[in-house]
């Protein structure tokens, strides 16, 4: 009987213990994992050069995303986030999802930055260049 009770307590104080625990959402430990340096939220370091799709791509980004993103996909402080970012690995956001961002949005999930629309005026050749411009970007600071 006694140890009955025993079990339920643990059972109950863990219980408890597990429903009032602080939880931080993943967006706000996500913004907190990155630092904030005149707007840019990433010390992107640059390859010592750029495959032919890439330098295409690097255009294609300029033009289209960089606005928004920042220089060399650094992300601009309550704008937009970096993409070389680990949360941006090929193995966690592949290839297609940038297709499917560009052409439909995102609804923001990651980020406090809020909804991606889409990008007008790219072609889906033009974001497979910019995503290989990313993800060259991503190699140079250690994100395979």
């Amino acid at each position: 009987m006694k140890s009955n009770i025993a079990i339920s307590a643990v059972l109950v104080v863990g219980g408890l213990g597990y429903v009032m625990w602080p939880v931080t959402s993943q967006t706000a430990a996500t913004d907190r994992a990155i630092s904030v340096k005149d707007g840019v939220l990433a010390n992107v370091q640059l390859p010592e050069t750029l495959s032919q799709n890439a330098q295409i791509g690097k255009l294609g980004f300029e033009a289209k995303c960089a606005a928004c993103h920042g220089a060399n996909a650094a992300g601009q402080d309550g704008v937009a986030p970096p993409l070389v970012h680990i949360i941006y690995e090929p193995s966690h956001h592949g290839d297609e999802s940038f297709q499917r961002a560009a052409s439909m949005g995102v609804r923001g999930h990651h980020w406090t930055f809020g909804d991606m629309p889409p990008v007008e005026g790219v072609t889906k050749g033009d974001v497979t260049m910019i995503t290989a411009y990313v993800r060259e970007l991503q190699r140079a600071n250690g994100i395979d």
